[in-house]
């Protein structure tokens, strides 16, 4: 199934509201030639008449081709009309007029759907999802403290921008584009070195409107995303982390280059307010999306916030929990996915979830290799139907492969894993019933 209709097609997708006004358009051109006729008057009408061919093969001959060049004319001349409106409306964009509509009419009436996580995780989620609705939440996790953010953090005491600078531009109309731009880091002998341009321009304007929360509406306008990115919390906290010998650590990057075993997870204050507006859209969400991402340092921070676990239990919502492709050292060495639903139901009660996703294709034994020698390994899918969470299974194949600093990654491939989701939950077949028809793989 593709995610949406390409092409000329997208004008036959369900919803658009183009054919009724592509139909409406043909009657009201008839209704004009008729009234012409009328006015014009029969006897010149039947003057013209005689000047056809009186031969009936070549008559109709005529007719059909003045029929058939009038409506490709007619489509033609209706097609340039948009593209010049859609021109208009958005100069300099390279997007189709049927994409617009398919965005503006489909998507924007798709299901409100909030995703939660953090890390590269969370943004490839977003990449596929924004393809099947633009009602769209993404909770960030705001506890990095390494690399470009953690030093913006301890020199201009900032809300780390990184992963939310990735879900901005993974829901961007633009992202091919806009991405090459703002994931670019500075070089030379400077401070600014090592500094990405989207982090930098995130911490300029959160001063320049005053708050981190304005500063992600200014660049999401910029970028002009599909839904919204919210911080998990608009609070400054850390990551403490209880070890298997039970020393307490702090800091996110502390705590992932730690080779002990992780114990439990808190945040360095407490009661840490969650962002309103966070609250406020898992209690209107149709589909509750947790993970992928790290399982302490990406999922789990957002469910230490207060109130954000307790809303997930209580909502109404459809919930889906997408498990890892592969083990975390320093976070997860040796989990199966069992050992991963553990740890979470300590922070979030699982039985309020419907759907856990399975990805069950694996990378070359080559790419294999080269992960079991950093201590990584796929997550054993050890969970029954039957668990103590009544969670279904669905396993699907999840996975891609993507190049990062010259290095084969393996990543959940983002359509793959719209797809999954599109074809598995009541929440989409309930929208589009038709997605379920076709549709490759089933639950298990």
């Amino acid at each position: 199934m593709n995610l949406h209709p390409r092409g000329a097609l997208r004008w036959l997708y369900p919803g658009m509201r183009v054919k009724r006004w592509g139909i409406l358009a043909l009657v009201s051109v008839g209704l004009i030639v008729l009234a012409l006729m009328a006015a014009v008057g029969r006897a010149e009408v039947m003057r013209f008449y005689r000047l056809l061919p009186q031969a009936p093969v070549a008559q109709d001959l005529l007719i059909a081709a003045a029929l058939l060049v009038g409506l490709a004319g007619f489509a033609w001349g209706l097609r340039q009309l948009v593209h010049s409106i859609a021109g208009g409306i958005a100069p300099g964009r390279l997007e189709k007029p049927s994409t617009m509509i398919y965005r503006t009419r489909v998507l924007e009436r798709g299901p409100r759907v909030v995703a939660l996580g953090g890390g590269t995780g969370l943004s490839t989620l977003l990449r596929g999802i924004k393809e099947i609705t633009a009602n769209l939440t993404a909770v960030v996790t705001v506890t990095d403290d390494g690399g470009s953010s953690g030093r913006l953090r301890s020199e201009l005491d900032v809300l780390p921008p990184g992963d939310v600078r990735n879900c901005i531009l993974a829901l961007a109309e633009d992202e091919a584009r806009m991405s090459g731009f703002f994931q670019h880091r500075f070089w030379g002998p400077s401070d600014l070195s090592g500094h990405s341009l989207g982090n930098l321009l995130l911490v300029g304007l959160e001063q320049a409107t005053g708050g981190f929360d304005r500063a992600i509406e200014a660049m999401s306008q910029i970028l002009s995303v599909r839904g919204q990115v919210l911080p998990a919390t608009l609070a400054n906290t850390h990551l403490s982390a209880e070890m298997e010998d039970g020393e307490w650590i702090e800091g996110e990057s502390r705590i992932t280059a730690d080779p002990r075993q992780i114990r439990r997870i808190r945040l360095s204050t407490p009661a840490v307010p969650p962002h309103d507006r966070v609250i406020e859209a898992i209690r209107a969400a149709e589909l509750i999306v947790l993970g992928p991402g790290s399982l302490f340092t990406s999922l789990v921070p957002n469910l230490l916030v207060e109130g954000i676990a307790e809303a997930i239990a209580a909502s109404g919502a459809e919930k889906v929990l997408v498990s890892n492709l592969m083990t975390q050292p320093g976070e997860t060495e040796g989990f199966a996915l069992s050992d991963h639903l553990r740890v979470l139901g300590e922070y979030l009660d699982l039985r309020t979830f419907d759907i856990v996703l399975v990805n069950d294709a694996l990378p070359s034994q080559e790419i294999l290799h080269a992960y079991k020698a950093d201590g990584s390994e796929p997550v054993r899918n050890d969970l029954r139907e039957g668990n103590d969470y009544a969670l279904e299974i669905v396993t699907a194949d999840l996975l891609g492969l993507v190049q990062l600093e010259g290095k084969t990654t393996v990543k959940h491939d983002p359509a793959k894993l719209a797809r999954a989701i599109a074809h598995h939950t009541h929440t989409f077949a309930h929208r589009h019933p038709e997605r379920m028809n076709g549709g490759n793989g089933g639950r298990n």
